[in-house]
């Protein structure tokens, strides 16, 4: 299996991936996926997927920005791998690719989002030498807004 890693950037070739992140959302609409990367895009997001011949196999967005408390630090958005390709070591080669893109941004850290109960992610960032520092806290305002 020869794997590449590919960064994607304009919001084209990101839509192109759409089957591969239904995976984590399953009803996201073409129309609704194309207007929030033309919010997010502009704001410094891409994605970086793992490709074996031209089909995607994993898919993560990331995005740098600056806070008080990290200084510059990237953030992994969305992480996806095919149900039918885990454990091939394809999440390990986003990670990996995503921790170089971060020091070549000179970020301090990468920070992401784990819900509570997807305890598979919390074993793999764990593994990857990643753990919490908080609570990421959310108060929902329109629970239809949501992609679901």
């Amino acid at each position: 299996m020869k794997l590449q890693v590919k960064e994607l950037i304009t919001i084209e070739s990101m839509l192109a991936q759409i089957a591969t992140m239904r995976f984590l959302y399953p009803n996201l609409s073409v129309e609704k996926y194309e207007a929030y990367l033309s919010e997010m895009v502009p704001h410094n997001y891409i994605q970086i997927g793992v490709f074996e011949e031209n089909v995607c196999l994993g898919i993560t967005g990331c995005w740098s920005a600056t806070k008080l408390w990290t200084g510059k630090y990237l953030e992994i958005d969305n992480f996806v791998v095919n149900p039918d390709h885990r454990s091939k070591g394809i999440g390990k080669l986003l990670t990996d690719y995503v921790e170089k893109k971060a020091l070549d941004l000179n970020c301090s850290s990468i920070v992401l989002d784990a819900f509570t109960g997807n305890f598979a992610a919390h074993r793999f960032y764990y593994n990857q030498g990643y753990g919490p520092k908080g609570f990421h806290f959310v108060k929902i305002l329109d629970e239809k807004k949501l992609t679901q």
